[in-house]
């Protein structure tokens, strides 16, 4: 019902920004009909127009100024002391709303104290104020929008409160503004909790409904940050539907996310999942490109650690070293030496002799190996660290 309520405000969402941002408000109009006019531009902005996008700051400040100037008695209407905060959380003005007769307002103080908390980035204040809202027991325009902000202020003490507050932002407000930025900061959670079923679903509800959002690069963002800083890649058995998600992407994106898999995969010792990332990276990377040389590098060292040793320590060694990035090359090292140790004749003996069971038991002088796989572990090790996105 709300998603057809929104959806007819849409159709006229031309005739109602233009009367919004051009002509005074009209005796006995309410302040939450002026929100309601706001909320419809910012769906807007959701669906990809550009233009509701460019109104939006304007159409803010001037519903602000209509409310300075509205009848103090308006603000004994509930619907209208709610429209107050939902206007604070869609970008609204503090300074406007702390000029409007507060002891004429009927809305939840921790509801109001809480929106001006947040906008004014009091943040633990707002967390306290907000904690205990249940947003499904207030009306669901404001829910959502409540349900929203507590996702952002919970995402990074209470990840698992951030996701079910999101999970009630899309429920109350199907296909808006606040169910397309629900999405948005909850790929990245969900990402984190190595949570693939629902990341999927997010990913493809997103596709579903916003993919021409205003805010469809950031989605993409989040979606790669919550993709490499998990492992959720990493498992080979479902590599085909990451594929099929990255298919969504702009290529260069995509080669990137390949490149950032193939390496972690590599780290940690998922050698076939490096391989698939570093084949489907070559598919994409241009001849004689830094991006090539790099799919080169992950192939080979899949091939050489797996099955096919002589192939991939040919790949290895017709590597262009100087197209690879700085932190990549102790890694190489460390693999060609690691590859080259594996098949080390032993010393002093034959291939012949090899073959034949020593006469009496001996020991093996394993010390050059062990301080080379040593080596390859210290710099494995530190070299995961540089696989994590770090971006907020």
């Amino acid at each position: 019902m709300i998603r057809l309520l929104r959806l007819a405000v849409l159709l006229l969402l031309p005739f109602i920004a233009a009367n919004a941002l051009a002509q005074p408000a009209p005796q006995g109009s309410e302040p939450y009909e002026l929100v309601r006019a706001l909320q419809a531009v910012q769906d807007g902005i959701a669906n990809g127009d550009t233009a509701a996008h460019g109104n939006h700051i304007s159409l803010v400040r001037q519903i602000g100024e209509k409310f300075l100037a509205a009848d103090p008695a308006v603000w004994s209407n509930p619907q209208n002391g709610q429209a107050v905060v939902i206007y604070l959380l869609s970008g609204g003005a503090p300074q406007v709303v702390r000029k409007l007769p507060r002891d004429k307002m009927n809305v939840d103080e921790r509801l109001f104290n809480g929106a001006l908390a947040y906008v004014e980035g009091r943040q633990e204040e707002a967390r306290e104020l907000f904690k205990e809202i249940k947003p499904r027991t207030i009306p669901s325009g404001l829910g959502g929008q409540v349900a929203l902000v507590q996702g952002a202020l919970f995402a990074r003490a209470e990840a698992s409160l951030a996701i079910e507050r999101l999970d009630d932002a899309r429920l109350l407000l199907p296909g808006t503004l606040v169910e397309e930025a629900a999405l948005r900061r909850e790929i990245l959670l969900v990402g984190q909790a190595e949570d693939f079923e629902k990341f999927e679903f997010l990913t493809l509800a997103y596709l579903r409904h916003y993919r021409n959002s205003i805010y469809a690069g950031d989605f993409w963002q989040r979606f790669s940050a919550g993709l490499t800083q998990s492992s959720l890649a990493l498992d080979e058995r479902r590599f085909a539907r990451i594929s099929a998600l990255l298919e969504q992407i702009d290529r260069a994106s995509r080669l990137k996310l390949y490149l950032v898999i193939a390496r972690a995969a590599m780290v940690r010792g998922r050698l076939t999942v490096t391989r698939l990332a570093g084949e489907r990276a070559l598919t994409l990377s241009a001849d004689a490109s830094a991006e090539r040389e790099r799919a080169h590098f992950f192939r080979g060292a899949s091939r050489v650690l797996a099955d096919e040793y002589d192939g991939g320590l040919a790949e290895l060694k017709a590597l262009d070293r100087s197209k690879l990035p700085e932190r990549d090359l102790p890694l190489l090292n460390a693999t060609v030496q690691l590859a080259l140790d594996v098949r080390k004749p032993f010393a002093g003996g034959s291939a012949a002799a090899a073959d034949k069971p020593p006469a009496t038991p001996a020991r093996l002088d394993l010390a050059s190996s062990t301080a080379t796989l040593a080596r390859a572990q210290k710099q494995l090790g530190e070299l995961e660290l540089l696989t994590k996105d770090r971006r907020p």
